[in-house]
């Protein structure tokens, strides 16, 4: 698949530039949405939840945020996903690698994988490709 939207959900600036960065080396990728809060994010998918061209195909969600962290933006997503007109592919990226973190996680089924930061770029590559 080409012309893939990537969302990132995450507030460490410092991820952000790496994967950001990481993903432009990527022909596939369009576009990257990034977000320092799952609150700024869902306000962007409440704005564009009718708009298929502005919402991502997939979604690297940071757990531990300040406003909103990713189980309670997942909360929230998940009641929207009736609503939205495509499937997005969601994986948690976290620095976390507390056992709680990941049975959480796995009772998610909106989730497709627990990913301990930092994504290596042929771990990228693999989730870009089976889009």
């Amino acid at each position: 698949m080409n012309n893939i939207q990537v969302c990132v959900i995450d507030d460490d600036e410092v991820f952000q530039y790496t994967i950001f960065h990481t993903l432009e080396t990527h022909k596939s990728v369009d576009k990257i949405m990034p977000f320092t809060d799952g609150a700024e994010a869902m306000n962007y998918f409440n704005e564009h939840i009718d708009d298929l061209s502005k919402l991502p195909d997939i979604i690297f969600l940071d757990i531990n945020m300040p406003v909103m962290d990713g189980y309670t933006f997942m909360n929230q997503y998940i009641k929207l996903i009736a609503k939205i007109p495509k499937k997005i592919k969601i994986y948690i990226l976290s620095s976390s690698v507390d056992l709680a973190d990941f049975e959480k996680t796995k009772k998610i089924k909106e989730v497709s994988n627990y990913i301990v930061k930092p994504i290596k770029d042929n771990q990228l590559t693999k989730i870009l490709a089976e889009l």
